[in-house]
């Protein structure tokens, strides 16, 4: 009786270790959430987990895709007349960014974006400026090939900055 306890015990011990080292390297994103900073750039902050306890860092990649609105203005901040210069949408992407890892899991942020204004330029005068910024299909991606949809998704911005 007490040998079939034993066993019994040991199997019971040996499965639920089984089970959670599986779940302790099942690696998973807990958040991906979307802002647009002062500048125009999508930052999206996220919490990857179920890295493993062995696991020290973990390269990261944010993509999405991208459009930018410029518009040249004069000195009194009035639109002279012609029609804003608009680019994208533009796939985009960071390239694989190391996290640190702590107890298997890591939460921060990536930034990318806004679209340039390639070769377009205001007359002698007039000032250029981003005046609008929007993202979608944003996705945050581990090397372990695990990703997830970040949200809000399309994320968008009126803005007002001179570049």
């Amino acid at each position: 009786m007490r040998r079939i306890a034993f066993v019994l015990a040991s199997a019971a011990v040996a499965v639920i270790m089984t089970a959670t080292s599986a779940l302790a390297d099942s690696p998973h994103f807990i958040f991906a959430t979307n802002s647009i900073d002062s500048t125009g750039a999508l930052v999206t902050s996220f919490k990857d987990a179920g890295l493993g306890t062995g696991t020290t860092s973990i390269a990261i990649t944010l993509s999405a895709e991208a459009s930018a609105t410029y518009q040249c203005y004069n000195k009194a901040g009035n639109k002279p007349q012609g029609v804003p210069k608009s680019f994208g949408p533009t796939a985009i992407a960071t390239p694989p960014t190391p996290f640190p890892v702590s107890h298997g899991q890591t939460t921060a942020s990536l930034s990318l974006g806004p679209l340039g204004p390639g070769n377009f330029s205001c007359p002698s005068g007039q000032l250029r400026f981003l005046d609008s910024v929007s993202y979608s299909n944003t996705v945050v991606s581990d090397a372990t090939g695990n990703s997830t949809d970040a949200t809000p998704d399309p994320i968008s911005a009126t803005l007002h900055i001179q570049v």
